[in-house]
């Protein structure tokens, strides 16, 4: 359970980092799978359904940028989303009952680790109330040199961005017409087995990987049960028994709260359909392409 200043922190800022949680031992085996997935990856020449690939992957130097659905593929990281510590940290600010959308594991090779660009996950995945969350757990010791996950503080309390580009989605933010001050961004950072958590309106991005350290982020998307997605994708499944298997805390309702909350609909989608990776590159003015982070 998070204190009540951690309560109060992510109430305000948008998020909270909360430290000693996972242990070493489930920590490096979280690793080895994840080691053991890109080995699989070499014989990738493209995407697919558990891999996303960056362009210059190949089978002598893998790259991968992303694990799809983590939890589908290996139950290691099931183990880690039911961690008793965890979901008494969730039930602390979504309540009782708990619902994963989505998970998704980036992976920031040391030099090159591709970044992300500034975002809202709301603009993504809007729901009929905004108890939606992100959880960010570290597999590595994370610091500001291996990029590590940025958000500007109390952004979750503001305006929801354009995050179109020529009338099509592209799941970014143009840093040259929003009035986002991105230097009040605050680093995330932490030892192996901490963890963040962000509010689904957080603005928030990831600078590229100059360090000769790795930066694995273990993503889980989290909703209170009675938040529910106002668009088909990931963690909506096509019955009500898929979609109710992705409850991790507490019981099923068929009854959405509905609360009055600012909604752009993530349509047109991107013209390149995949992971963020793919829908940013038809952003026009990159911020981390051009932009050192002050802090």
């Amino acid at each position: 359970m998070l204190t009540k200043e951690q309560v109060k922190q992510y109430d305000t800022d948008g998020y909270v980092v909360v430290t000693d949680v996972f242990g070493d031992e489930l920590v490096q085996r979280m690793r080895k799978v994840t080691d053991d997935l890109v080995e699989r990856s070499r014989s990738l020449m493209k995407s697919d359904d558990v891999f996303d690939i960056a362009p210059s992957h190949t089978a002598e130097r893998p790259r991968v940028r992303r694990i799809k659905d983590p939890i589908k593929v290996d139950p290691v990281f099931m183990e880690a989303l039911r961690h008793p510590k965890l979901i008494a940290a969730l039930t602390s600010l979504l309540g009782p009952h708990l619902r994963v959308r989505n998970a998704k594991l980036n992976l920031k090779e040391a030099h090159v680790g591709d970044p992300v660009e500034w975002h809202q996950d709301w603009a993504f995945y809007p729901h009929t109330n905004q108890d939606v969350l992100a959880v960010g757990v570290m597999l590595d010791d994370c610091e500001l040199e291996n990029g590590p996950l940025l958000i500007i503080p109390g952004s979750h309390k503001g305006e929801v961005y354009s995050h179109h580009t020529d009338g099509y989605f592209c799941g970014a933010m143009d840093p040259t017409t929003c009035d986002v001050d991105f230097g009040r961004a605050v680093p995330c950072t932490g030892k192996a087995g901490s963890f963040s958590i962000h509010h689904a309106r957080a603005i928030h991005g990831s600078a590229e990987n100059t360090s000769n350290r790795p930066r694995r982020l273990l993503l889980y998307e989290v909703a209170a049960v009675d938040a529910w997605p106002l668009l088909n994708g990931p963690g909506q499944e096509k019955s009500l028994d898929e979609f109710n298997e992705r409850i991790i805390a507490g019981e099923p309702t068929i009854v959405p709260r509905m609360e009055h909350v600012p909604v752009v609909m993530p349509l047109p989608p991107a013209p390149k359909q995949g992971s963020i990776y793919e829908n940013q590159t038809s952003l026009k003015n990159r911020f981390f392409a051009t932009t050192a982070v002050a802090m």
